[in-house]
C-alpha cells in the first residue's frame, strides 16, 4: 500500500511517500480503507519512536485521525461490520492513518456522522475528544457558566466553542483578530483579539478557562479564573499555582462513547467540524509545512 513514512526523527523534512507493508488487522482490530486522514502539525515532534513494549520503531506512519470504510475484521472483532463507514482516533504508538489502509483497535472507532463527508469526519476525532474531555470531564462546564476558550479559531478551539454553546454556557473566544468572524459565527458570545486587546481587561471572571494555545496566553490566564474556577490546558501545565482555583493539564484519550455522541451532535446540527485545507496523501510534507506555518484555521486533512 502507499503511505507516508518517516524513518528518522527529523521532522517534516523526513516525510516520504512510498510503498509500505500492507496493514494487517490483529485480534480485536478493524482494517479501514482510509478515505481521509486528519493531521496535527507538531505530531512529528512527539516521543513516538519507542513502542509500548519498549522496542524502538524503525519507521512511523503519522496521522491518527481517520474516516473510512471497514475493509476487514481481525479475529474476535465484534460490533462493527465490513462495509460500514467509521471514524476515530488511532493509538499513536502504532502506524497511523496517512496511508491507503490502517489497522485500528475496534474500540477506538465509531460509526461516522451520516450528514458530513469523510473529509469533515476525519477533522473531528482529536479535536472533538479533546474539547469534550476538557470542557466536561475535567472542567465540569454546565449551563449558565462562563468559559474562556483560548485558540478558539483552531480545530480544537472551534470545536470547544460549539460544544460550550450547545451546553448553554456563555462563551468567550480568544485568538488573533483574523479568527473573529469564524468564532462568533460558531456561537461565541464575545471574541477577544489578543493581538489588539488585553485578555485581563476584556475577559472578566470565568468559571472555566480552556487553553489550547499555551505560552504567554496560558501564563496570563491566572487573573481570568474566578475563585473556585478551573483552568484546563492541553498545551502545558498551568503555571499559576493558586490555592482558590483548580488547574489541570491533560492529554486526550480515545473514547468510543464520546465519538458516538460527537457524531450525534454533528447529525443534529449542533457541531460542524472545521476543515482548513485538504491535500493529497502524496502532498503530506507540504500539508504539514503549511499548517506549521500558521494561518490555516481548523484541521488539515489528507486524502489517499
Amino acid at each position: 500500500m502507499k503511505a507516508i513514512r518517516i524513518h528518522e526523527p527529523t521532522g517534516i523534512s523526513g516525510l516520504v511517500y512510498e510503498e509500505a507493508p500492507d496493514a494487517t488487522p490483529m485480534i480485536g482490530d478493524v482494517l479501514v480503507k482510509v478515505a481521509a486522514c486528519g493531521i496535527t502539525h507538531n505530531e512529528l515532534d512527539w516521543p513516538l519512536w519507542t513502542c509500548r513494549n519498549g522496542h524502538q520503531r524503525d519507521s512511523i506512519i503519522p496521522g491518527h485521525e481517520v474516516s473510512g470504510v471497514v475493509a476487514a475484521l481481525g479475529y474476535g472483532t465484534a460490533g462493527i461490520a465490513v462495509g460500514e463507514e467509521v471514524f476515530g482516533l488511532t493509538d499513536q504508538y502504532r502506524d497511523g492513518t496517512a496511508a491507503e489502509y490502517v489497522a485500528v483497535e475496534a474500540r477506538n472507532l465509531a460509526l461516522k456522522p451520516r450528514t458530513v463527508d469523510h473529509i469533515h469526519a476525519a477533522a473531528l476525532p482529536r479535536a472533538g475528544l479533546t474539547a469534550w474531555q476538557a470542557l466536561f470531564d475535567h472542567g465540569g462546564l454546565a449551563k449558565g457558566q462562563t468559559v474562556v476558550i483560548h485558540g478558539a479559531g483552531g480545530a480544537v478551539g472551534s470545536t470547544a466553542v460549539q460544544l460550550a454553546r450547545w451546553v448553554g454556557a456563555e462563551v468567550i473566544g480568544t485568538g488573533r483578530s483574523h479568527s473573529r468572524s469564524l468564532v462568533l459565527e460558531l456561537g461565541a458570545d464575545r471574541f477577544v483579539a489578543l493581538d489588539e486587546e488585553r485578555l485581563e481587561d476584556a475577559a472578566g471572571q470565568a468559571d472555566l478557562v480552556f487553553d489550547a494555545a499555551g505560552g504567554e496566553v496560558l501564563a496570563r490566564s491566572a487573573s481570568v479564573v474566578k475563585p473556585g474556577g478551573t483552568l484546563v490546558s492541553v498545551a502545558a501545565s498551568p503555571p499559576f499555582g493558586r490555592d482558590d482555583a483548580r488547574e489541570i493539564f491533560f492529554i486526550q484519550e480515545q473514547n468510543r462513547a464520546q465519538l458516538t455522541e460527537l457524531a450525534r451532535l454533528v447529525d443534529e446540527g449542533h457541531l460542524r467540524p472545521q476543515v482548513g485545507a485538504v491535500y493529497s496523501l502524496a502532498e503530506a510534507a507540504r500539508a504539514y509545512g503549511a499548517k506549521a506555518a500558521g494561518g490555516i484555521p481548523g484541521r488539515v486533512v489528507l486524502q489517499p
